[in-house]
């Protein structure tokens, strides 16, 4: 039976470190901010929101939230994001995506100010993960596998990584920063050829493919890590399933993070660290 890497203490152990950076920013007089950009009703946004308004409240964050309608004009968006880029109250800006496409997703991916992404979509944070150097920030979810590993002590050095996605939310950040971490990486998508030979012959496994329940223990082998990013509701079954086969799999391997309970609940406390990161960064604060 594997050990299940939880996210709950992995998020109760970084809001714990964001509420003594709170109190240490009041006493320089900074309120730090998160700003929310969201068009539309979209209920995962939603869902999202929540989980992040109630982290910034338990932690002291600051939330200010700009709320337009799913048929706001390009030129109204652009001037909201605009005004929220120099705004100085707001130190991060989370902006719900993919916005509606007439809103060109293209050029709102870049169109918050790398220095606020939060979330790690724009240029400027892509390349600060490129280069392994603090410019911008890596998209949430791909840190919250990083803060998970180092949480519960996996060490990544010569470790044999295989990341199967390639987005630019999860896969292709989540390989850089398991490169940062001396980690050796292999990166499956929908044209790899013979993926389960890849993932069997790794020490670590991490799903992000967006495919629920399409990975069995055939891809699997014993004694190896496995991340779950994957979450999907399972029309089915009526409930949230990952990736992995978690029936087939959670016998064979060592580790293995659950869904829901896993990689996921991590993300919205990177999200409220990262404001933290944000506002000691424009204030010269080390």
């Amino acid at each position: 039976m594997a050990e299940l890497l939880k996210g709950k203490p992995v998020a109760d152990a970084l809001s714990a470190k964001v509420r003594n950076e709170v109190e240490r920013l009041k006493a320089h007089n900074i309120t730090p901010t998160l700003g929310i950009i969201r068009v539309g009703e979209n209920e995962s946004d939603l869902s999202y929101e929540r989980g992040a308004l109630k982290r910034c409240e338990s932690t002291g964050v600051q939330v200010k939230r700009i709320i337009l309608p799913g048929d706001v004009s390009k030129e109204d968006f652009y001037k909201a994001v605009d005004e929220a880029n120099a705004d100085e109250s707001i130190h991060g800006i989370l902006m719900f995506r993919p916005v509606p496409r007439h809103l060109d997703r293209e050029r709102a991916r870049v169109a918050v100010a790398y220095e606020k992404d939060l979330d790690g979509c724009s240029d400027g944070s892509l390349a600060g993960v490129f280069t392994n150097t603090p410019k911008g920030f890596a998209p949430c979810t791909a840190q919250a596998v990083i803060e998970m590993f180092d949480y519960y002590g996996i060490d990544l050095t010569g470790k044999n990584v295989t990341v199967v996605g390639r987005s630019l939310v999860v896969g292709k950040p989540l390989a850089l920063l398991l490169m940062n971490r001396n980690a050796t990486v292999t990166v499956c998508h929908t044209r790899t050829v013979d993926i389960p030979s890849k993932t069997r012959n790794a020490d670590i496994v991490v799903l992000a493919a967006g495919q629920p329940e399409q990975f069995g223990k055939e891809y699997f082998r014993e004694g190896q890590i496995v991340a779950d990013v994957g979450i999907s509701w399972n029309e089915a079954k009526q409930k949230i399933t990952g990736d992995v086969k978690f029936d087939e799999v959670e016998p064979i391997v060592s580790m293995i993070t659950p869904v829901p309970g896993g990689v996921g609940s991590v993300t919205t406390s990177v999200l409220v660290t990262n404001v933290i990161t944000a506002a000691k960064r424009a204030a010269g604060i080390e």
